[in-house]
C-alpha cells in the first residue's frame, strides 16, 4: 500500500518540503496516523535550515474530504480521538516558515481550515469549500472561528463555518480564503513555482515579514484549545452520534 501521506522535496527545489494526501480511495481524508506524519514534517521543518518552505497538495479533483468519520464515530461510542489533531494544529499555528498549499476539487472540513493558516493558496476553478461542522453537531476548529471572521468579516465566515454554505473557489478568492484561481492542470506546478519564489527570499527578513504579518500566535493557540474541548464535548453528543451514523449509511 501506497503512503496516506508522501513526504518529499521539491525536485526543482530541495529548499520547498511538500506534504501530500495521498488516500485518494477515501478522497484524503485525515486519520491519526496522517495527522502525526503531518505533525512531524511541519516541526522538522522548523529546525531545517534546509527548508524554507512547505507545501501542501492533494490529488487530482480532491484536496481533502476533512477528518476520517470513522475516527469521529470511534470517538463518539466513547473512544478518544487522541492528541494527534491538536498536535497537527499546534504545528499549522507554530509553524516558522511559510506553508503554500495547492487546491484541486473537494476541500472539506479541515481540508478548507488548514488553508486559514497556509500565506499563500492556489485554487483550481473547479475547487469547492465547505465546512459542515453544524451539520455533523460539531463546532468549528483549527482555530478557525477567529480567523476567518478577521479574513472573511462577520457574514462570510458564519455562512461557512455555521450555516455549511459551499464556497466556490472564486467565492473563496473574494472571501481572502485563498490567492489565485486557475486551471486544474496548473494547480500543482503554479503551487510550486509561488514556493520556489518564497524560499529563494533572504529568509530571515521573510521570517521577520511573515511574522509581523501574521502577529502573534498565542491567541490562535488559544481558540484552537478552546474549540477543541467544545468539540470533544460536542463528539459525545447523541446529535453526533446520530450524524456520524447518517453519515456512514449513506
Amino acid at each position: 500500500m501506497s503512503d496516506p501521506v508522501i513526504i518529499a522535496r521539491s525536485a526543482e527545489n530541495p529548499a520547498v518540503q511538500i506534504i501530500r494526501f495521498n488516500r485518494p480511495e477515501k478522497k484524503n481524508a485525515f486519520t491519526r496516523a496522517m495527522y502525526r506524519t503531518m505533525t512531524d514534517a511541519l516541526n522538522a521543518a522548523n529546525s531545517d535550515a534546509g527548508i524554507r518552505v512547505t507545501v501542501f497538495l492533494g490529488g487530482e479533483g480532491c484536496f481533502s474530504a476533512g477528518n476520517d468519520i470513522g475516527d469521529f464515530l470511534a470517538a463518539a461510542m466513547g473512544g478518544g480521538m487522541g492528541q494527534e489533531l491538536i498536535d497537527f494544529l499546534y504545528a499549522l499555528a507554530n509553524a516558522g516558515k511559510p506553508l503554500v498549499s495547492g487546491v484541486d476539487g473537494l476541500a472539506i472540513g479541515i481540508g478548507t481550515t488548514l488553508n486559514l493558516h497556509c500565506d499563500l493558496t492556489i485554487a483550481s476553478d473547479r475547487s469547492q469549500f465547505r465546512t459542515p461542522f453544524v451539520d455533523l453537531a460539531l463546532v468549528p476548529e483549527a482555530g478557525s472561528s477567529l480567523i476567518a471572521p478577521r479574513i472573511m468579516g462577520y457574514q462570510r465566515a458564519f455562512a461557512m463555518l455555521a450555516a455549511g454554505e459551499a464556497f466556490t473557489a472564486e467565492d473563496a478568492r473574494q472571501a481572502g480564503l485563498i490567492w489565485k484561481v486557475t486551471a486544474p492542470e496548473e494547480v500543482e506546478s503554479q503551487t510550486l513555482a509561488t514556493a520556489a519564489k518564497l524560499a529563494a527570499k533572504p529568509p530571515e527578513a521573510l521570517r521577520l515579514a511573515r511574522d509581523l504579518i501574521r502577529g502573534p500566535r498565542e491567541e490562535v493557540i488559544t481558540r484552537i484549545d478552546e474549540e477543541a474541548r467544545h468539540f470533544a464535548a460536542r463528539l459525545k453528543s447523541a446529535e453526533a452520534r446520530a450524524a456520524f451514523e447518517a453519515f456512514m449509511r449513506r
